[in-house]
């Protein structure tokens, strides 16, 4: 099977169900988007396993999954209705639990922290960078076009969850976190 297609040669891509859109179309930025933030979450994996946290992994890995989902729904144009792969309508709320368990695991956050510790925190931070963009994209094309709403919900409660974990990574670790010298108290 050839990987390539020379169907993008001129700048556009194909969404599901055939359509044909420049490759910085809102909408594919917000797919490209979310597929990049797929990237850093399995880069967070493979450091968080090294260090074993094998139960963050484990948590990620059926991100990893969801991420296609919200990656196929983005990718669909709103014109088409009855596509299989949507987000799931429960997937932020399943996030909620763990985002509770996590943030119970470091001390209560009182100040902005820099981002870094472990490996596994440092690029569970990157990821999470990396979902708000994804977030960002998806608000500018829901400014334009409608998307299935569970996606940025989606997208908005995983970003607390990697900040969390990124938290508990360092805790597990016992690296301190260093507070941003020049924050006030933010978080009460």
């Amino acid at each position: 099977m050839r990987i390539y297609t020379r169907g993008g040669d001129r700048g556009k891509t194909s969404l599901i169900g055939g359509k044909r859109r420049y490759k910085d179309d809102l909408r594919v930025r917000a797919y490209g988007a979310v597929d990049e933030a797929g990237a850093f979450v399995g880069l967070a994996v493979a450091h968080l396993e090294q260090e074993g946290h094998f139960d963050m992994v484990s948590v990620l890995q059926e991100v990893s999954q969801v991420l296609w989902d919200v990656g196929a729904d983005l990718a669909v144009p709103s014109s088409v209705q009855n596509y299989a792969f949507r987000t799931p309508t429960d997937a932020a709320a399943l996030l909620e639990p763990l985002i509770d368990r996590y943030a119970a695991e470091s001390d209560k956050i009182q100040k902005f922290v820099l981002r870094g510790g472990s490996l596994g925190s440092a690029y569970s931070h990157v990821a999470c960078t990396v979902v708000r963009r994804a977030e960002r994209e998806v608000v500018a094309l829901m400014r334009v076009e409608s998307i299935h709403e569970p996606t940025l919900q989606y997208l908005n409660r995983l970003s607390d969850l990697l900040f969390v974990m990124a938290r508990a990574a360092n805790a597990r670790s016992h690296r301190d976190e260093v507070a941003y010298r020049h924050s006030p108290d933010v978080f009460r």
